[in-house]
């Protein structure tokens, strides 16, 4: 089975077109429209142990970005996270989160590589 990345957005444009710019990268891409979703994804072992990162919209109801991250630390402390956001300073919202954050909007070439990259550390440390 291939490995995952697991986008998080409230956005479907946004998240079908990340989707579709990721699917070159030989993941399996699985898509959340909310947080709360996303994580009861992450509670299903046998897609949780395929996950290799996880990239979440900064801005979305019910539960903020931050929020997110917190409760993802909680079960995968070391999970690759990739924060998109299009809104100026919310990086100083995940101060000692160990997160990716970039601004909106992030080139399709740019988002394929980081997402490259952010992955294959996490194949290193779980190899």
């Amino acid at each position: 089975m291939p490995y995952v990345i697991l986008l998080v957005d409230d956005n479907a444009v946004q998240a079908s077109m990340r989707r579709a710019i990721l699917s070159g990268t030989g993941y399996q891409i699985e898509v959340a429209t909310n947080p709360v979703d996303a994580l009861k994804l992450l509670d299903t072992p046998e897609l949780a142990h395929r996950v290799r990162l996880v990239i979440t919209d900064h801005l979305m109801p019910n539960m903020k970005g931050p929020q997110f991250v917190a409760a993802l630390r909680r079960q995968f402390p070391s999970m690759p996270v990739l924060v998109l956001s299009g809104m100026l300073g919310s990086e100083e919202e995940y101060a000692g989160m160990e997160v990716v954050h970039r601004l909106k909007p992030l080139a399709p070439e740019n988002l394929i590589q980081l997402a490259l990259s952010l992955s294959s550390n996490t194949l290193e440390r779980t190899a």
